[in-house]
């Protein structure tokens, strides 16, 4: 299959959240079972220098948006066996940032999906699926059907988290775009929600297959408490909305060949993983005798479920019974709650405000528990890399964490991490007690998960196949391919 992959991230040329892992190593799965998948993104002006040192610019157009001509320009590099085309346009992708907020948002995803519809006559490549993801660029299986329809393209929209949407005025959007008037129409069949525009509720709408990153998530929002008010407009889809878990670029997260550890480790030989805890610890002057050290790499928002944890980890602190380490950065009162926490208990607590992806992989690889109690969580990577690196994980029963941590059953011997599923401190904290008392006084178990996590395989082999019988099924007969969900 000719895919062409659309997205406003990619590592490593920009990474924002998951959607720049998938981006970055999802292709690279597809072609490596014989597709031909290509990358159209941004060409952003915070791209790190170097990485766009070969790239070749193929021609430049104007494209107009809102009755304004805007310049337009074009590159192509390959990189590890894909091929990206770079979208070049100062206004809107030359800032200090990747995304636009509020009507220079809009005015982003608009500029984006118009520029690849109306440049993809011109690429030396003729895809027969469009994969969109997220609600940036949503809007091309709405301006494909309905204003250029002479096409024989499918559309895929890929939904990695259904909170972000999209939503905008009415009259702007349709200003912009210049789609007709019954795309704005109210009912689940348009862009309308609640009196405004909802671009990613449009590409729900119009795309051939819509999917979302989990098999636990995917079902999770057709249900009012997940569904963002869209539960409704994604049950009408039917068998063509499903869930394909996300996988992990496991060649990037190997401690036996990662560069960016203190010592390799495997599995077998795991003198490396005492070797980088002992770093860790160093390295925040941390104390951890006897007991284990917990881990937080994580945006500070309360999607994570950091409310929980802050109503529970005083009370572990005090008694002595763990050592924790936070990386990471978002709501100013989750940054002054851990950097506080820091201040307080000196030698048990390490908090690094900001994000730094090698000291990331420093703390999955020097720590003993990871935890993970996210309120929803459609897929989540980072429980993945942090069992790669043989950190166990503690996670709460939601989405793509259901579907990647079994909780450990000391009764069959099965499971490889801890869970819980209320959502309450308390319930937290008896699962982290729980996790706790099994480091401290079953050692056999423990090695025991560890060895199960960094074994599990996380690759994208499995799900890059599914996404193939996904496009496969649109291009045939039958239409889209059959729900897992």
């Amino acid at each position: 299959m000719n895919v062409l992959f659309a997205s406003f991230e990619a590592v490593p040329f920009a990474k924002t959240g998951g959607l720049g892992d998938v981006a970055g190593s999802l292709p690279a799965a597809l072609n490596a079972l014989g597709h031909d998948v290509r990358v159209f993104m941004p060409r952003y002006r915070v791209i790190p220098a170097g990485l766009l040192d070969g790239a070749e610019f193929l021609f430049s157009a104007s494209v107009n948006i809102g009755g304004v001509e805007k310049y337009a320009g074009i590159s192509r590099l390959v990189r590890g066996g894909v091929t990206y085309y770079f979208l070049d346009n100062e206004e809107h992708f030359g800032g200090d940032g990747v995304y636009g907020y509020g009507d220079a948002g809009a005015e982003q995803s608009v500029f984006f999906c118009r520029a690849l519809l109306e440049l993809l006559p011109r690429l030396d490549f003729a895809p027969e699926i469009l994969h969109c993801n997220d609600w940036q660029t949503a809007l091309i299986p709405a301006m494909l059907r309905r204003q250029y329809p002479e096409r024989p393209l499918k559309t895929v929209l890929t939904i990695h988290n259904l909170q972000y949407q999209g939503i905008y005025g009415m009259d702007r959007i349709r200003y912009l775009t210049g789609l007709p008037d019954d795309c704005f129409a109210p009912g689940w069949g348009s862009l309308e929600f609640y009196g405004a525009a909802d671009l990613l509720k449009g590409g729900i709408v119009y795309a051939d297959a819509v999917n979302t990153v989990s098999p636990t998530y995917a079902r999770e929002t057709l249900t009012p408490a997940y569904g963002e008010k869209l539960e409704g407009v994604l049950a009408s889809r039917g068998a063509a909305y499903c869930g394909i878990l996300n996988g992990l670029d496991c060649g990037l997260y190997d401690p036996r060949t990662s560069r960016r550890i203190p010592a390799n480790f495997s599995s077998r030989r795991m003198a490396g993983k005492a070797a980088c805890r002992r770093a860790l610890l160093d390295e925040f002057g941390l104390a951890a005798e006897g007991v284990p050290v917990i881990s937080v790499v994580s945006r500070l928002v309360d999607q994570k479920g950091l409310d929980l944890v802050a109503g529970c980890i005083e009370n572990v602190l005090r008694d002595g019974a763990a050592t924790l380490v936070v990386l990471g950065s978002g709501d100013p009162s989750y940054e002054r709650f851990f950097d506080g926490l820091a201040r307080r208990f000196p030698r048990r607590v390490g908090a690094w405000i900001g994000f730094n992806a090698e000291l990331a992989d420093r703390v999955y690889a020097g720590s003993d528990l990871f935890l993970m109690p996210s309120r929803f969580e459609p897929c989540g990577l980072s429980q993945l890399i942090a069992m790669k690196f043989g950190a166990v994980p503690l996670v709460r029963e939601t989405g793509g964490l259901s579907d990647t941590v079994t909780s450990y059953n000391e009764v069959t011997g099965r499971g490889n991490g801890f869970s819980f599923a209320p959502y309450a401190a308390a319930d937290l904290e008896f699962t982290l007690r729980r996790a706790i008392s099994f480091y401290t006084d079953r050692p056999d178990v423990w090695r025991t998960l560890i060895a199960r996590c960094m074994k599990k395989d996380f690759s994208w082999t499995a799900s890059a196949r599914r996404y193939g019988e996904l496009y496969a099924g649109l291009t045939s007969a039958g239409g889209p391919a059959a729900s897992s969900i």
